[in-house]
């Protein structure tokens, strides 16, 4: 991620909070703090274009389904698909808006970015509990000759219904049988590690992370990058260790036939390929069929429009990777269609 980004979520952030009233056509959305920097920059761009604005509130994934459920948004975000049926019974539509990485980073004295590298069994027992210190024999043997205090792990997780929970603990559950039997995965788990503290959003975990020593935590790549975070080397189904970046997490999804999934709803952890991110996702858009304001709907579906066509540089600037442009011609003409804005 580029130099730029304190920039672009300050504007963002302002171009977000300052325009919720100045328009009809202004729109609101709410939930994953996991795009929300990328949302913050398509925003300020639509809005230096366009006139019309975007409040969105950064709330965690589990908030924006309850606040697209209450409709008090034009539209829901989540990181956890909702699943087809539950879109049916309840008359809306998902489609995935971006995609990006789930990083794991830590605070420990002299580890610099990328220099440790875990597999996923490893990593699953230190949330787990099971691996309490940082020169545990398991953490040394797959770092030969990197120096690794003897400290005790504190663990740092979401305390809010996060999808970005929902990536990681997939992840985890797929890697490692104990996990998906004794945890599981979901938006919220129960944390099994004794030591563990809980953080609201992805901001929430990167700020504890940063202050607790010897902490390991997950985040969204944009906020690791943001915060100069430590992160870890992750190895992954091809037997590989890759760092976290755009170009691995495009090539996790690279395999990804969108169409072919009910709902569009798909979780891409554990992707095959010698290049993947193992712990990639995307970020999805709930909406009505049939939504009490036909105009926001529709300025709404002008807003990622104009995201997909035009923001796709914004995006990689900030490491996450765009829609392709097959999927977003079928979400155009698949997903967009059910939605009556006139």
């Amino acid at each position: 991620m580029k130099s730029l980004f304190t920039k672009t979520l300050v504007a963002g952030a302002i171009a977000l909070s300052t325009v919720t009233t100045a328009m009809a056509a202004d729109i609101t959305g709410a939930g994953a703090t996991f795009p929300y920097p990328i949302y913050a920059k398509w925003a300020e761009a639509y809005k230096a274009k366009t006139n019309n604005g975007l409040n969105y509130q950064s709330i965690g994934s589990s908030g924006g389904i309850k606040q697209i459920k209450a409709k008090t948004v034009d539209f829901g975000a989540s990181d956890a698909p909702v699943k087809f049926e539950d879109l049916e019974k309840d008359g809306l539509v998902q489609f995935p808006a971006i995609i990006g990485g789930v990083v794991p980073v830590m605070n420990v004295e002299g580890i610099k970015p990328g220099q440790m590298k875990l597999d996923g069994q490893t990593l699953a027992d230190i949330f787990q509990g099971k691996i309490t210190k940082w020169d545990d024999k398991r953490i040394a043997a797959l770092n030969p000759g990197v120096k690794i205090p003897s400290s005790d792990i504190t663990i740092v997780h979401r305390a809010d219904g996060s999808g970005t929970t929902a990536i990681f603990t997939d992840y985890l559950a797929k890697v490692s049988a104990d996990w998906k039997s004794v945890v599981g995965a979901g938006a919220a788990v129960k944390w099994p590690a004794a030591s563990s503290v809980g953080g609201k959003g992805n901001e929430g975990v990167a700020a504890n992370v940063n202050r607790i020593k010897n902490s390991i935590g997950y985040v969204e790549y944009a906020y690791a990058k943001k915060n100069k975070m430590p992160y870890v080397q992750l190895k992954n189904v091809a037997g590989q260790y890759v760092a976290p970046d755009d170009e691995t997490f495009a090539a996790a999804a690279a395999g990804t036939d969108w169409s072919k999934v009910p709902g569009m709803g798909t979780f891409i952890t554990n992707a095959p390929g010698a290049k993947s991110w193992p712990i990639t996702g995307a970020s999805f858009i709930l909406m009505y069929k049939e939504p009490g304001n036909k105009a926001n709907s529709a300025e709404v579906l002008k807003f990622f429009d104009y995201a997909f066509k035009e923001g796709k540089k914004m995006a990689a600037d900030l490491d996450y990777v765009p829609m392709p442009d097959a999927t977003t011609d079928f979400i155009r003409k698949n997903v967009w269609t059910q939605i009556k804005t006139k």
